[in-house]
């Protein structure tokens, strides 16, 4: 008899405990959480216990009990994920719950801008928060330019590998649409004319203009005379500018890269061309030029002889006399 009532007694208050949790839980599910201000936290595999333990450190929930009760209760919805999240100020147990099951995981950006060599993109790479592992320099002008998404712990190898997959399809569906009669053998070669393009100018509308200059040389076996296969030379890859004019010094180096010394395209790229710098060289602009130089402007002056060419020079020259 005695054990009975034992028995009875804690039936009871088992259920006034289950009663009172739910209760608990009802009051706060839908009322506003701890969380102050907007916040990522990342969520190590684990069970619910573990979840609300981590929740409770980063200041999203006030009690992990309250937490693991609304997790069991609406256990039906769904298991909760690992990742990282994003928790707003503020948020109902309700919508942490959500997010816990059904929200995006946290989108992180790499961005590589057009233009680098390959050992600064993979400084940027290497130094990609919430990314994980280590990537030494690609090859020259594998990786496409562009921004990429990712989550935490992603490993920078992979990174790395999308975004020179990108730069694959990229280049073979330009070097698939390209112009007639170009002279180009291959897509690599375009690979390595538009990096020397990209390098020529900041200025989007004189990438086709600037790829028609060069292929009008390459055409006529001209050398190409590119400073930015200079500064590549002299800086052995690791720069695409200089801390002074390229001078007689630079001209002299001895390299394979330098197109003063040697005619034709360099062995390969000497940076990471954009996707317009690749469709420049493969739409080049229509044009009889063959020389072009800085204009101090920005932007570039353009000749069809040597003697306008010689003559905007003096013009350039002229110019930066009088705005120092």
């Amino acid at each position: 008899m005695l054990n009975r009532g034992r028995l009875i007694l804690v039936l009871l208050t088992v259920m006034v405990t289950l009663s009172i949790g739910k209760m608990a839980v009802e009051q706060s599910y839908d009322g506003p959480g701890a969380l102050a201000v907007t916040k990522n936290v990342y969520i190590p595999p684990g069970g619910v216990a573990a979840v609300a333990s981590t929740l409770r450190r980063a200041g999203v929930i006030r009690y992990a009990l309250v937490f693991e009760l609304a997790a069991w209760f609406t256990r039906d919805r769904g298991p909760l994920r690992a990742g990282e999240y994003r928790f707003v100020a503020h948020g109902s147990l309700r919508r942490i719950l959500h997010t816990l099951r059904f929200g995006p995981a946290v989108q992180h950006k790499a961005t590589i801008p057009d233009g680098l060599t390959a050992t600064q993109i993979a400084a940027i790479i290497n130094t990609l928060p919430r990314a994980t592992g280590h990537v030494a320099p690609p090859p020259e002008g594998s990786v496409l330019p562009q921004t990429y998404d990712y989550i935490y712990g992603t490993p920078r190898p992979a990174i790395l590998a999308r975004m020179q997959r990108a730069m694959r399809i990229a280049l073979a569906a330009s070097w698939n649409h390209r112009a007639p009669d170009l002279p180009l053998q291959t897509p690599d070669q375009a690979l390595t004319l538009a990096s020397i393009v990209q390098l020529e100018t900041p200025i989007k509308a004189e990438l086709p203009k600037i790829a028609g200059v060069y292929e009008n040389r390459l055409s006529r076996n001209m050398k190409l005379q590119a400073d930015p296969t200079v500064i590549f030379a002299v800086t052995d890859g690791q720069a695409t500018a200089l801390t002074h004019r390229v001078d007689d010094h630079d001209l002299a180096v001895d390299s394979p890269y330098n197109t003063y010394l040697h005619h034709g395209l360099p062995p390969g790229p000497i940076a990471a061309p954009g996707v317009s710098a690749i469709d420049a060289v493969l739409h080049p602009e229509a044009t009889q030029d063959l020389f072009f130089v800085a204009s101090g402007k920005g932007g570039h002056m353009f000749a069809r002889t040597f003697s306008e060419q010689l003559a905007n020079i003096a013009r350039m020259h002229a110019r930066t006399i009088r705005h120092p």
